[in-house]
């Protein structure tokens, strides 16, 4: 496949920014995303140029770390798919394919696709934890839960914080990943002592941050690679109100 990339180059925080074209060719349908990128990555070091710089990591839509907007649609238009394990035969031979960062007040560009999601980290030590002494594991079935709590935890424990939901977002929310890291605590047994506290603290600090509000527009978990719903974010919202 030969290919046309315009990608958001950015040298760092204070730069304006630009969009670059590159050819790329000979792209394997096979590769990922990524490893397209790694190809021209390391054309771009033999010709002397820098390299697009981007975050990565396991590179199997675990970790979180992978993110851009492909497209004009965070992660691309594969549903529930992470840029990582997203593969070129989705594209079409001689496309042009638009890469940028986040784009968020919260997401400050570090350099070209890499953003400061560091707001992240800071929402979840607000609260995002138990704190309760709870003794060594228990024994199986020793403490039930009910299965459609059980079932709504991990649904919710499944979201990895990888931003799509804020680049999604027309108001850039993080009502979404709050929510998750709420919810998944929430409706199990260990998370009941601290649950109305946390949801004050958690929400409290996204609005510190510069997240904006969210006004049920759907695009978060329309790009969510995990698949959290949107009544996650009811959930939340229902146990800030009780705490306040």
């Amino acid at each position: 496949m030969n290919l046309t990339l315009n990608v958001w180059r950015q040298k760092g925080p204070e730069d304006a920014g630009r969009m670059v074209k590159y050819k790329v060719k000979d792209v394997s349908p096979d590769m990922s995303f990524l490893e397209m990128l790694d190809v021209l990555n390391e054309r771009l070091i033999l010709d002397g140029d820098d390299p697009i710089a981007f975050d990565h990591d396991c590179r199997e839509g675990i970790c979180g770390m992978c993110g851009m907007v492909i497209n004009g649609v965070a992660h691309g238009e594969q549903v529930a798919t992470t840029t990582c394990q997203l593969h070129m035969r989705h594209f079409e031979d001689g496309a042009t394919i638009t890469i940028e960062p986040w784009r968020a007040a919260p997401f400050p560009v570090v350099k070209d696709l890499v953003v400061d999601r560091s707001a992240f980290d800071r929402i979840i030590q607000a609260g995002g934890f138990i704190s309760v002494p709870a003794g060594s594991a228990p024994d199986a079935h020793s403490v039930p839960v009910r299965k459609d709590d059980a079932d709504a935890a991990f649904d919710a424990a499944t979201c990895i914080g990888c931003g799509a939901c804020v680049a999604a977002c027309p108001n850039g929310s993080a009502s979404l990943f709050t929510a998750a890291k709420i919810t998944h605590l929430s409706l199990l047994p260990q998370g009941q002592p601290e649950r109305l506290s946390r949801a004050k603290a958690m929400v409290e600090q996204m609005d510190a941050e510069g997240f904006g509000g969210c006004t049920n527009t759907g695009e978060c978990t329309a790009v969510c690679p995990k698949g959290i719903p949107l009544d996650t974010i009811a959930k939340m919202n229902a146990d800030f109100l009780k705490a306040n």
